[in-house]
């Protein structure tokens, strides 16, 4: 009996993070279809809650020690629909549709790299799983690029805008090279909420957690564009660090070989 229960529990284990994972496809089939229909608002919240499965599945696959392969190739799958397809056709369908009609081939192609790239971004975060360091992403995580487009479409709604295809159109652009660069973006998986924490990150919490409810259009917009900007910040600030390393091992070499050499009068 002991080992039938388990049995049993050690299948629920595992039952559990795909349950989330799965909740997290039907969101992002949900806003691909909500998408084609025209009702983008409505795509864009359900891709905001594929995001949210998709960072549970992870949590409680880890909580439960329920990580196997087949889950991590189950949820990349289910990332690329709800990542890769659906922000690419919501994208495609809310802005950049509306480029003059002798440019529609740049239309369709912006919505493509994103959708492709957005594919061998996971490939690779596959691939580097038992190498990467896990403090840092390499490369824009699709979930973010997705994210990004999501909240953008309730941002233009919520201030009445209409959407600028050229901008668009260079963002699917750049979001494409982020996904696939080598640029790092911080994952905050070190972040262990079981720690104890001092008084001002719980009022930090509170005040975001404020911002977004009085705000929920807005606020999250601006958090999703100031994590995909943070990562070439954050490059540009460590190549000019490693600049100013580099250059003062230089000129501590030059100091030492200037104090090594003999002087006339030694001579």
């Amino acid at each position: 009996m002991s080992r039938l229960k388990e049995t049993v529990a050690r299948r629920g284990v595992y039952v559990l993070p795909s349950l989330f994972t799965s909740m997290g496809l039907f969101a992002g089939f949900y806003a691909l279809i909500a998408a084609i229909q025209g009702r983008f608002e409505l795509a864009a919240w359900a891709i905001i809650a594929a995001a949210v499965f998709d960072m549970l599945d992870g949590r409680v696959a880890r909580l439960l020690h329920a990580e196997t392969a087949f889950g991590a190739e189950y949820d990349s799958l289910c990332d690329m629909l709800s990542f890769g397809i659906a922000p690419a056709v919501l994208l495609y369908l809310w802005a950049l549709v509306h480029l003059p009609s002798d440019l529609h081939k740049l239309a369709w192609l912006g919505a493509f790299f994103l959708a492709a790239c957005a594919a061998l971004r996971l490939a690779r975060f596959n691939t580097r799983l038992d190498v990467q360091d896990k403090r840092y992403f390499q490369g824009l995580p699709t979930p973010a690029s997705a994210l990004l487009i999501a909240t953008a479409v309730l941002f233009y709604n919520d201030l009445n805008l209409d959407p600028q295809p050229w901008l668009w159109f260079v963002a699917s652009l750049l979001l494409a090279w982020l996904m696939v660069s080598n640029v790092r973006f911080v994952s905050g998986k070190d972040l262990d909420l079981r720690k104890r924490r001092t008084s001002g990150f719980i009022i930090g919490l509170i005040l975001i957690g404020g911002l977004v409810m009085a705000f929920p259009y807005r606020v999250p917009f601006a958090f999703i564009l100031a994590y995909c900007m943070h990562g070439p910040m954050l490059s540009l600030w460590q190549h000019r660090r490693l600049q100013h390393y580099r250059m003062a091992r230089r000129l501590a070499r030059r100091h030492r070989a200037a104090a090594d050499k003999p002087s006339g009068d030694d001579a």
